[in-house]
């Protein structure tokens, strides 16, 4: 670019920025050849290209220099152009478009100063021990009581450079270890595939049989298993010990609060295979029809006995419906729901169900299917019996009397009588019941795992028995938590009975992390070796850890109780030989 004027000339020496597609098209070619040369030298090459011209790029002679140079680059292969379509050549088009996604930094001319690696340096436990064993000093500003404690413990320590090794109670010598180690070291001897996640005592028995220690092995040990998430979701079953405290529902007015179920199906007797059963939770009465089906018609249709307060019914489609919804809001009546896998909940019905199923088993023929006319019966029978938690029969609670002899105005002293009778029944059961559970305490934001009521539908032996953790978002005064799904944030309720806390452990080691070997590489000589197995065979000493090993220490305790002998202090050394050698 030029230019001139009557004061001065000026130029300015420019670059094109635009370049054909030609050139691009053999700098494509020229990069996938320089990249994949190793894989390409000596064999037939055919390159597949959108640019047509290119083909005939090679024959040309009065190209560009800088295509020269690419072409000149181009003749060590056995190379072969042929023409494709952008759209047929899809996957090199795709990598040819793709943005980047990161901005490019400028480069800088100063660095500045960066953190760029962080070394934490952790001091381990037996550091005072090692300086008292080796240097006979105590660490500075430690108290009489320490001190003393540090020399009574140093008797049963080793310094053979660069390790410390301890004289266990089983007269076994075993290698210290620092304290970032102790986690590796567990892991290894639970969760490896040779270590069986056993319980805390084995895993650190397994710790002491690979010849390691350090003080709280079995402390340890516990808190490692009781954290590990695979032992958790293995763990033990429900049992009665794990239930929650008992809440005792209490009315006292009759037909205000009733309990519904289907029984069934039964042995198809006129039609009928279900019974529908209603209790009511004041006076025990129970109300019961044959139905063919179970069905939402049929619960619709029952009623007796006027419109009560609340409902409870279990999760059931033939309870839980828009028609049923719909009914109880048309009359005012509460419709409590049972939590899932938890039936104790509708606790009444579940038991009369029981009750009526016996009565029903033993008075039926062989043939089982007489049982539509023998339902009115076992309702007679059970409405007229004696009941210890209420202290009277249902009959005389509902009709003041015994059978037929009508007395209207006791009708109140009963029922009054009754629920005294039945709050004082409760809180026997109550405090039976409670004082043989685990307490449980559960507060919002706790993980706790679920367990899988659904594993004995499920075929499978080697299935957990307790699901993911879940985390609670509300706790009910009645024993039921809302819990949420981490994964899909869907919350639901279910019975503290059916959870238990989870302990979250420190995070696995993965494969990148340096694993720590638990034997020694480097075994001392033969006949160094044997002269060690003679000492410890007249001390009575064994090792858990590799004899040559073993005797080099011994050996090397040896030399300097033999060097300590000719001291000016010998009784400090005959001290010291006391607690290794024979005479020990």
């Amino acid at each position: 670019m030029c230019d001139a004027s009557n004061a001065a000339l000026g130029a300015v020496l420019g670059q094109r920025t635009k370049v054909g597609q030609l050139v691009h098209e053999l700098l494509a070619i020229v990069f996938a050849l320089d990249k994949f040369r190793s894989y390409l030298l000596g064999s037939k090459i055919v390159v597949f290209s959108d640019h047509a011209a290119i083909r005939y790029l090679l024959k040309k002679a009065d190209a560009k220099p800088r295509l020269i140079r690419w072409m000149l680059l181009l003749q060590e292969f056995d190379l072969e152009i042929r023409d494709k379509k952008g759209a047929e050549n899809s996957v090199a088009d795709h990598l040819s478009r793709i943005e980047k996604e990161s901005e490019p930094m400028p480069i800088r001319d100063e660095f500045p100063d960066e953190q760029l690696l962080h070394i934490k340096a952790s001091t381990p436990w037996f550091a005072d021990i090692c300086n008292y064993v080796a240097t006979s000093q105590f660490p500075p500003e430690a108290s009489r009581i320490y001190k003393e404690k540090l020399q009574s413990d140093a008797k049963y320590y080793i310094w053979d450079d660069p390790y410390l090794w301890r004289l266990c109670s089983d007269k076994v010598i075993r290698r210290c270890i620092p304290d970032t180690e102790i986690k590796s070291v567990l892991q290894f001897c639970h969760s490896a595939p040779g270590g069986g996640h056993y319980g805390s005592t084995r895993t650190a028995r397994k710790v002491l049989d690979c010849g390691l220690y350090w003080p709280t092995i079995f402390r340890d040990a516990h808190h490692f298993v009781s954290t590990c998430e695979r032992c958790q979701k293995a763990g033990m079953a429900m049992n009665r010990r794990h239930e929650m405290p008992q809440q005792p529902i209490l009315f006292c007015e009759v037909f205000d609060v009733w309990g519904i179920d289907f029984m069934g199906p039964f042995p198809v007797s006129n039609g009928y295979s279900y019974i529908l059963l209603a209790v009511d939770y004041v006076s025990r009465w129970v109300e019961a029809v044959a139905t063919r089906t179970n069905d939402a018609k049929v619960v619709v249709d029952f009623l007796k006995f006027g419109v009560p307060k609340v409902l409870i019914s279990d999760q059931g489609s033939h309870f839980c419906n828009r028609a049923m919804a719909s009914l109880l809001q048309k009359y005012g009546v509460t419709h409590r729901v049972a939590t899932t896998y938890h039936p104790q909940t509708n606790g009444q019905v579940e038991v009369f169900n029981r009750k009526i199923k016996k009565m029903l088993q033993k008075m039926t023929n062989p043939s089982r299917k007489d049982w539509i006319r023998l339902l009115e019966d076992a309702l007679w029978a059970h409405r007229t019996a004696y009941r210890t938690s209420l202290g009277v029969s249902p009959y005389r609670i509902v009709f003041a009397g015994e059978r037929r002899k009508f007395q209207l105005q006791e009708l109140d002293e009963l029922h009054l009588e009754a629920y005294e009778n039945s709050r004082i029944y409760k809180q026997k059961v109550k405090k039976f019941h409670d004082q043989k559970i685990l307490r449980k305490d559960f507060h919002v934001g706790q993980k706790v795992l679920l367990f899988n009521s659904r594993l004995k539908l499920i075929t499978g032996k080697l299935r957990s028995r307790w699901d993911r953790p879940f985390v609670i978002t509300n706790v009910f005064p009645n024993g039921a938590v809302q819990l949420q799904d981490e994964h899909s944030s869907s919350t639901f309720q279910v019975n503290g009975h059916q959870i238990k806390p989870f302990h979250e452990g420190p995070a696995p080691i993965t494969a990148d992390v340096e694993i720590i070997s638990l034997m020694e590489p480097t075994p001392p000589d033969e006949p160094n070796s044997s002269r060690a197995e003679a000492v410890m065979a007249e001390s009575g000493m064994t090792s858990a850890r590799p004899k040559s090993l073993l005797a080099s220490c011994l050996l090397s305790l040896q030399a300097k109780v033999g060097k300590t002998m000719n001291s000016p202090h010998p009784q400090e050394a005959e001290e010291l030989w006391n607690c290794f050698g024979s005479k020990s």
